[in-house]
């Protein structure tokens, strides 16, 4: 199907060059972009919708404990080689 579509130029110039490095269409560009959006990778958070978890790892515990100033003072003057 054809249609008829208002692109703003500096875009249509990204666009064409995108499509020109990708060895692509304009047209297929498009139709790409238009499947991804409407198959839904990128619908909108609304207040229904639960957030994804965040992903978790195992670190091994903490190697320092943030909240004391002199031990990370200590660290980070270890980091820098520089000796007192």
């Amino acid at each position: 199907m054809k249609a008829t579509l208002e692109i703003d130029d500096t875009l249509m110039q990204r666009l064409r060059e995108e499509a020109a490095l990708r060895g692509t269409s304009v047209s297929a560009l498009v139709e790409a972009g238009l499947k991804h959006i409407l198959d839904g990778c990128c619908k909108p958070h609304t207040d229904n919708d639960p957030l994804r978890p965040l992903p978790k790892w195992r670190s091994g515990g903490h190697l320092v404990d943030i909240s004391n100033r002199d031990e990370l003072y200590r660290i980070f003057d270890e980091d820098a080689g520089i000796r007192y």
